[in-house]
């Protein structure tokens, strides 16, 4: 890296942008910003009444079954940063050609050899705070499924018991944060996606940076997921109601 890598004002400025809007959708989707209520937001009620429903069942295979898919879910998205971080270094190892073929391209300013390899590592920074989450969210995946194990049936209403409400806080507690992290990680991916604006140009930088805020807040906002999560129950229409239940006839 013998070549320049600083900085020109229009990186700090789309580079300032990025952190900003990186930080304010991670409280807007925590529920710390708006009075809206975030899709996130919504489906850590719905884990709770998850763990809630869990303690009346007496065989919970089903629940079971459920933490085993979040767990492989939580894997997958760990090994393909594992991967992606690998093309990183590749991509350094390589860094001769891709400045080549960045130079012919049209409105694209070559960097220089120092600056690209610097951008280069910036993603990998990216791509490993989003491995971290993903790794630590499958271990606690994995302590959610001791703490289900260790809710006692209720068998009754009657049978409810402070002892079972604790095991449920504690699970519900566990799966919402395990949750949180996961969110985390994809988060991490998802803006990774808009850095690789920043190898053409500052300005392609920021543009990607507020078309992935764009798309982002739409499905944790206004997305038909968060209004399906969100919906209330359907209008008694008894058997062969005709209501339908399609957004857009709402």
């Amino acid at each position: 890296m013998g070549d320049s890598f600083i900085l020109s004002g229009n990186d700090f400025a789309a580079l300032a942008l990025y952190l900003l809007v990186w930080t304010f959708f991670a409280l807007a989707a925590d529920g710390k910003l708006f009075s809206r209520i975030s899709l996130s937001t919504a489906m850590n009620a719905q884990r709770e009444a998850w763990m809630r429903t869990m303690a009346r069942r007496e065989l919970r295979m089903i629940d079971t079954s459920i933490m085993i898919g979040l767990q492989q879910g939580t894997a997958f998205f760990a090994s393909s940063s594992i991967f992606a971080i690998g093309g990183c270094f590749a991509l350094l190892g390589a860094t001769e050609q891709v400045l080549s073929v960045l130079s012919d391209l049209p409105y694209v300013a070559s960097p220089s050899r120092g600056l690209f390899e610097t951008k280069v590592f910036g993603l990998v920074i990216l791509l490993a705070y989003a491995f971290f989450k993903f790794g630590w969210s499958y271990r606690l995946f994995n302590y959610c499924s001791i703490l289900i194990g260790a809710v006692p049936v209720m068998r009754d209403e009657a049978a409810y018991s402070a002892e079972t409400e604790a095991a449920v806080i504690r699970a519900a507690k566990m799966n919402i944060l395990a949750g949180k992290h996961f969110n985390a990680g994809l988060r991490g991916i998802f803006f990774s996606i808009g850095y690789l604006g920043w190898f053409v140009n500052a300005g392609v930088f920021a543009m990607t940076t507020l078309l992935l805020l764009a798309v982002l807040i739409r499905r944790q906002f206004f997305s038909a997921a968060r209004a399906a999560v969100l919906a209330e129950a359907p209008v008694q229409g008894g058997p062969g109601s005709t209501v339908s239940m399609r957004p857009d006839s709402q």
